[in-house]
């Protein structure tokens, strides 16, 4: 490994996916997705790098544990229940695998995501 290979999020990304959810996932608006890819491994279990959202709601499954940082905007996470927590710019937090429920971006949003692909 030298130094160059340190993953340096000020540089433009190796890869970017841009996507919608499929549409009987999306409970409202048009809520189009990229994924700024800075790194994954070689063997595919993780993955980081910088998402974006524009506004809407669609249900989520996480496979993956999840580290996010909100970077900009304003998103609103509910569980199966109902139960929901409202993140914004600033907040850290970690969805583990296994979570199900909807996530609605209010105001576009960017977050850092650091994702590990649960196997077991």
């Amino acid at each position: 490994m030298r130094i160059l290979d340190i993953v340096d999020y000020s540089q433009p990304a190796k890869e970017t996916l841009e996507w919608e959810p499929k549409p009987e996932a999306v409970i409202s608006g048009v809520p189009r997705q990229a994924a700024h890819m800075h790194f994954t491994s070689a063997c595919g279990q993780l993955s980081t790098g910088i998402w974006e959202s524009e506004c809407g709601q669609w249900t989520v499954n996480f496979t993956e544990n999840e580290y996010c940082e909100i970077l900009e905007g304003v998103s609103v996470l509910r569980d199966e229940e109902g139960a929901e927590r409202t993140v914004r710019a600033g907040d850290r937090f970690l969805i583990p695998a296994g979570f199900k429920g909807t996530w609605e971006v209010v105001e576009r949003c960017r977050k850092v995501f650091v994702s590990v692909e649960f196997k077991g």
